[in-house]
Formats: structure tokens, C-alpha cells, sequence
């Protein structure tokens, strides 16, 4: 019940747990070569922690226990406390140039948001708010790595579950011991480097008919009967300086399968009750939402600083349309900061009594429409310099250097420096890993539709459709002017006549 260090996290991952990589059990995630550099970056980026120059600005002494724990899991009750959580964010992010999704940052600020609805699970069921709450100060105590699994797999989404159940997880039992579950989830980011999962629900379940598929819960990674499957690792190929950012920052995405698993009472927040789990969805993502904010603006610094720098290289800086490029890039980093604000301006009182950052729904929208812009700005600029650049043993080649230092260089560096910087502008924006982080930028804040329609639906229009209508109503009808008197005449006038 200490602050996690790094051999303390790798020593976790060897935990009996069910994980799978091309057909091959893993023992061990932290010492497999596939996933040891991932680890070892993440092992290098929770001993910052214990770094006496950032000990106060990524940890927190609980008043209540007087143990510290990672900022993340600070619940916030004043703007103080929020500026330093986003102070602790972005120096996690900027350490790992914005390529962490779901940094422990991340995931810890979920577990936050659990704790802070804990009041209302508990009005639901009685028990499942205290269950939330011990959840979350088990993880807090601990420094845990969590990784969490919303989605359902993708195998017929034209069919309800209700009609195959096999397409949702679901619950088939519940006795005095638990619930079981069983199903799958896809996507869980981060599993295999994890302790443990939270479950819960997509937005997508909203269309579900069936109250066994409405559940949340926590569990280790090691459960008897859960088995994580890993996709493909990006960035192990043994070409030297190739994978700077793969071999590094490669989370890995896992679908977890429930082979009839026992989730205990004390792991359950959540059953069977579906408004409840549409309310919470986006309140228990309060904070998470902004850290993630706070994450994707490191990740369009990075794409700006390396476009840049592929600019200079090859003497094209100075040219109108690469610097407008380059200028929308700074644009669109600059408008991330002004989310940032806004979310914090906008902050709120929960019922629990914690502030939490306000809802900026159009920054999750203007996200996803502009991640893929950015990574396109990038491989504009580095054209078809990012296809071929030599490897560390091309380098090498007594043959083959004179060559490359003559035709390959750029402007004022050799070609090594070049092929360095080339190749991690590739691995950013087209390689296996550039390509998984754009897609992860496009799909992790959900289906980009539903969020447009949603934000239209909760837009309010009130105020100014009212004057449009005020304007577009017909002008009333003058008054009928009355016909003029006919003029009198004097009896003069008519004798006269």
C-alpha cells in the first residue's frame, strides 16, 4: 500500500494470468520481449514519481490515511486541485510525447469518476456504491495499473443480442458468491500491461433490450477464466533506429474473453440497470475526458515539432504553403489549450461535492475531425522522403555510406540524423504503429456520428430560434385609414351655386 515503482510494476505483471500472443501462452509480460520495452517505459515513467524534482506535482497524501498516492486519483474540490491535476497530466503526456491513450494518468482519472458516482450506484442498489468506493482507494493504495473494456466484439451488429447472445457480454447467474459473467469485450487498450480491468458499457448499448447485458465491474487481470488475447506488437522489428516510438509507447490492444467468470459481490457497481449505466457513462468520464484532452494536445505538439523539423531539413521551411501547413498544425495545438480552459471554467459541483471539469462535448467532436488532418500535414511535408530512408545497418556499409552521405543528407545534418528523424516522422503518421495511433485518435472518443447528432440534440437553440421565429412572423396589417369628411359648404356657397 505504497506508491508503485518501477520493478514493483514489473514484478506485478508476473501474476498467473491467461495471456496469448501468436498462438503462444505468455508467462510474462514484463520480461517478453514483445511487450519489455513497452513496460520498461511505463516502469521509467511511474518512477518519476519518486523523483524528488516531481514528487509533489504527480503524488497527493490523502488526509484521510496520510499515505500518498498518484495525483490522478486526487478528488478535486477546488480549482487548485485541478490545476495541478492538469499540471501532473501534462507532464506525464509530455514525457511520453502524447503516444500514452491510456496512460495510467488516464485510467486512474476513471476510477476517480467511479468514486465520485458512488453515491448514485448505491441509491441503486444498496452496497454497490461502498463497493465502488472500496474499488477505487484499493487501486488508489495500491497505485494500480488499470486498463477498462467497453466495447462488444464485431460480429453481426445488425442483430440485437437479445436474438444471439453471444454478441454482448452478459450476465448468466448470480448466487450468494457473485455474478458470472460471460462474453467478450475488444479494444481493452493497455490490458496486457495492466493489473486490472474495469467493465462497462459502451454508448452503443443504449439499443440493447435485455437488462443481463447491463453490468460494470472491476477485476484483476490474473481471474480465473478471463483470458486476454493480444493483437500484433508494433514496433519490434530489429531494424535499429527504426521503431523509436513503437518499441516505446505500444500499449497494446487485447480482446478479453469470459469463459464463465466469477465477478465477486464486492467487484460489482453496477447490474442490471440501464439508465443509471446511460447517466453514468459520461459523469464517471468527467475527468478522463479532459486528461484525454490533455494527452491529444502533446500528441499535435509532437506531430508540429517533427513536421517542423522535417521542414528544415530539406530547406522547404521557408516555402508559403508549407509554413500556412505548419500553421494550421500550431492552430489546431493552440485550440486544444483553449478546450483545456474552457473545461476548467466550466467546472461543477457534483452531488458528491467534488469539481469536476465542465463538458466540452464539441472538443471530443472537433478531435476526431482533425486528428487524421494532422498526421496528413505531416506526411505532406516529408512527401516521399518518409518511403525511403536507410536503415542503421545500410549506415554501416562501407559501400553504401559514401552514397548516402552524399545523396541522402539534408540541410545542414548527415544522413544518419536524417534517416533518424525521417524515420520517426514515419513511424508517427505511416507505419503499423502511426497507423493504430490515428485510427485509436478517430475511435476511442466513441462512434464520431452519434457524438454530432448528440451534440445537436443537447444544443440549445431556444433563445435564438425564437428570434428567427419573431422575425419571419408576418408584420401586422395597418389600421384602415378612414376616408376624409367631404368638406362642408356654407349656405352662401350654395345659394351662390
Amino acid at each position: 500500500m505504497t506508491l508503485l515503482t518501477g520493478d514493483r510494476y514489473r514484478s506485478g505483471l508476473d501474476d498467473g494470468r491467461e495471456l496469448y500472443l501468436d498462438g503462444t501462452r505468455v508467462a510474462n509480460p514484463g520480461t517478453h520481449p514483445a511487450f519489455a520495452p513497452a513496460v520498461d517505459e511505463l516502469a521509467r515513467l511511474i518512477d518519476l514519481q519518486h523523483d524528488p524534482e516531481h514528487h509533489d506535482l504527480l503524488t497527493w497524501k490523502d488526509p484521510a490515511t496520510g499515505h500518498r498516492v498518484g495525483r490522478a486519483y486526487q478528488p478535486t474540490r477546488t480549482r487548485e486541485d485541478l490545476a495541478l491535476q492538469r499540471r501532473s497530466a501534462e507532464l506525464w503526456h509530455a514525457e511520453s510525447l502524447g503516444q500514452h491513450g491510456r496512460s495510467p494518468a488516464f485510467m486512474a482519472s476513471i476510477a476517480l469518476g467511479v468514486y465520485d458516482f458512488r453515491h448514485r450506484l448505491e441509491a441503486s442498489r444498496p452496497g454497490f456504491g461502498a463497493n465502488a468506493e472500496a474499488w477505487y482507494r484499493h487501486c488508489a493504495e495500491n497505485d494500480l495499473v488499470l486498463s477498462h473494456a467497453l466495447g462488444d466484439p464485431q460480429i453481426d451488429r445488425s442483430v440485437d443480442p437479445v436474438d444471439d447472445p453471444d454478441l454482448a457480454l452478459r450476465v448468466l447467474s448470480e448466487d450468494e458468491r457473485g455474478i458470472v459473467v460471460r462474453g467478450a469485450k475488444q479494444l481493452t487498450t493497455l490490458a496486457p500491461l495492466a493489473h486490472e480491468v474495469l467493465v462497462y458499457l459502451s454508448a452503443s448499448f443504449a439499443q440493447r433490450r435485455g437488462e443481463q447485458f447491463v453490468v460494470w465491474f472491476a477485476l484483476p487481470l490474473n481471474t480465473p477464466g478471463l483470458i486476454t488475447l493480444c493483437r500484433e506488437p508494433l514496433g519490434d522489428e530489429p531494424h535499429g533506429h527504426a521503431h523509436p516510438l513503437g518499441a516505446r509507447y505500444d500499449e497494446q490492444d487485447a480482446m478479453l474473453f469470459f469463459d464463465d467468470v466469477l465477478v465477486p459481490w464486492d467487484r460489482v457497481f453496477l447490474l442490471r440497470d440501464a439508465d443509471l449505466a446511460r447517466v453514468g457513462l459520461g459523469r464517471i468520464n468527467a475527468w478522463s475526458a479532459w486528461v484525454g484532452h490533455i494527452r491529444f494536445r502533446e500528441r499535435l505538439r509532437t506531430l508540429l515539432a517533427t513536421a517542423a523539423l522535417v521542414a528544415e531539413s530539406i530547406g522547404v521551411d521557408g516555402f508559403r504553403n508549407v509554413q500556412e501547413d505548419l500553421g494550421r498544425l500550431a492552430g489546431y495545438a493552440e485550440l486544444t489549450e483553449y478546450f483545456l480552459d474552457a473545461a476548467e471554467a466550466r467546472a461543477v459541483v457534483t452531488d458528491s461535492g467534488l469539481l469536476a471539469p465542465g463538458d466540452t462535448a464539441a472538443s471530443r467532436v472537433w478531435s476526431a475531425e482533425v486528428a487524421g488532418s494532422a498526421v496528413g500535414i505531416v506526411r505532406k511535408i516529408g512527401a516521399s522522403g518518409l518511403l525511403m530512408q536507410p536503415t542503421a545497418r545500410d549506415l554501416d556499409h562501407p559501400r553504401l555510406r559514401p552514397h548516402l552521405d552524399r545523396y541522402m543528407r539534408g540541410r545542414g545534418i548527415d544522413a544518419e540524423h536524417k534517416s533518424r528523424l525521417f524515420r520517426l516522422a514515419w513511424e508517427l503518421t505511416g507505419d503499423g504503429f502511426g497507423q493504430r495511433q490515428d485510427l485509436y485518435e478517430y475511435v476511442h472518443r466513441g462512434d464520431l456520428t452519434r457524438n454530432r447528432i448528440n451534440l445537436y440534440k443537447r444544443y440549445d437553440q431556444s433563445a435564438t430560434r425564437a428570434r428567427i421565429t419573431a422575425l419571419l412572423e408576418p408584420a401586422p396589417a395597418p389600421a384602415p385609414t378612414p376616408a376624409p369628411a367631404a368638406p362642408q359648404r356654407s349656405t352662401q356657397q350654395e345659394e351662390q351655386r
